[in-house]
Parts: structure tokens; sequence; C-alpha cells
């Protein structure tokens, strides 16, 4: 007989296969089952320990052997109206549930890095910012270098006219040895708070973050960006930043 129906009401196909196979044997021990059913001789005890649990299959022991026996077909309706009921408990419980899942699903993000090549991949890792703040957000860049080719300040001069117009915010801390006329350039723009790094550190590499978003960038003929993903990166590179800023002197 097909057990289609019988598996739609939640029984697994040994399950099945087994109370069908009692149902037309009437009361029997486990030899017949297993030949009238399919089942194999080494699960066909586990199987049937099931059906007990689930009020479909009673047993008794004769002369010190089991003897099984299928319960009335319309057990299958009670049996189906409880795992209902049963499942509308748990969904119940998992409504209630939920939120903290959710709350857990954001706390525990997992971590993301891409890497980018060359300036235009510089450009794309920077330009992402525009995607993840809103206005009144801000982002802040850590040792930017002494040094950068003409056409990175270019773009940086066009890129802070859009900024400006997306209202987003900017703290800068530029090597101390970067010239006066790019600092000057900087606070130019409305929104943006640039001022040199309170210690010499010569290095290529400047660091971007905001909000779980840290990127580090090297300056040279080819440049590569690696952009971080992670909340716990992103807030201890913001406390290196903080703790530089601190000791910076805001720009006249």
């Amino acid at each position: 007989m097909d057990t289609t129906l019988l598996k739609q009401a939640g029984l697994t196909d040994g399950e099945a296969r087994a109370y069908l196979a009692l149902l037309g044997l009437g009361p029997s021990t486990t030899g017949p089952i297993v030949k009238q059913s399919g089942i194999t001789k080494s699960i066909i005890y586990r199987i049937l320990y099931r059906l007990e649990q689930k009020g479909l299959v009673s047993h008794v022991v004769k002369e010190k052997t089991m003897h099984y026996q299928a319960a009335s077909p319309s057990s299958l309706l009670e049996y189906i109206e409880k795992r209902e009921a049963e499942l509308g408990e748990s969904r119940k419980r998992m409504e209630e549930y939920l939120p903290k899942l959710l709350d857990m699903q954001k706390t525990a993000k997992a971590s993301e890095a891409q890497v980018y090549f060359g300036f235009r991949g510089m450009i794309s890792a920077h330009e992402n910012t525009y995607l993840r703040l809103s206005k009144g957000e801000e982002y802040f860049y850590l040792g930017v270098p002494q040094e950068q080719p003409k056409h990175y300040h270019a773009y940086w001069q066009r890129d802070h006219m859009r900024r400006v117009k997306a209202g987003i915010k900017c703290r800068l801390l530029f090597h101390p040895k970067t010239g006066g006329k790019v600092l000057e350039n900087r606070n130019a723009y409305p929104g943006c708070d640039a001022r040199y790094m309170p210690l010499e550190i010569n290095t290529p590499v400047w660091i971007m973050g905001y909000k779980d978003v840290t990127m580090i960038s090297m300056v040279s003929s080819d440049p590569i960006t690696v952009e971080i993903v992670n909340q716990e990166i992103a807030n201890s590179f913001r406390k290196y930043f903080e703790e530089f800023w601190e000791q910076s002197r805001k720009q006249k």
C-alpha cells in the first residue's frame, strides 16, 4: 500500500511500512513484520518503539516473546491532531524567541573581507561609504601618507564635494610632513577636520574606518586595498584613531 499519506502525517518511511504491515497481519512477532514490510531486522525494534511512542502500536509479552499490534486507524487522526497542537505550541514559543535569534544574528554577523587592486580598486572601496553611511555620519582616515600622486589629490577634491552634498562628515590625520596646502584644501570643505598626526610614522599605508568597516590601503604604483567588515576589528582601529586624535591639534 502507498505510504505517502502516512509520511505526510509525520511518519518516517520505515514507520509507515511497519504500521501498514502490522495492520494487515494483526498481532504479530517481529519476524512476519520484517518480511511483510521489507525493513531490516537490525532496526525493526527501534521503529516499533517509535510507533509505540506515537500511540500507533502496542505490545504484549507472551511466553517471553514480544507480540505487536497496530492501533486502530482512527488513532492516526488522534496522532495528527496531537502533532498539530505540538507544532502550534512550538510556533508560539518560536515567535516569542525569534527577536533574540535576530539579535544574535546582528551581533554575530559573519566577517567579510575583500581585496581591491589598483587606483580604481581603491576608489571602489572608498565609495562604499556612500552605500553604508547616512547624512550626519562620519568616516576617519588614520596615517594619510606625506606624498600622494597628483591624480589622487584630484580625486579627493572631487570626492569631498560629493561628500558635502551627501552630508557625511570626516576626520583625517595626515603625516606631520604633509604640505600645509593639502590640509588647508581639505579643511576648506564643510564637515572635514584635517589634522597632523602627533607622531611621525613613516609608512605608505593608511587606515580608514566607519561603522563596522576597516579599509587598509597602500599607496604605490600598484596600490592594494583590503576592506574588512567586522565590528570588533573596526572598534579596535577606531580606538587607535581616537587616541591619536586626542593628541592632535586643530589646524587654524
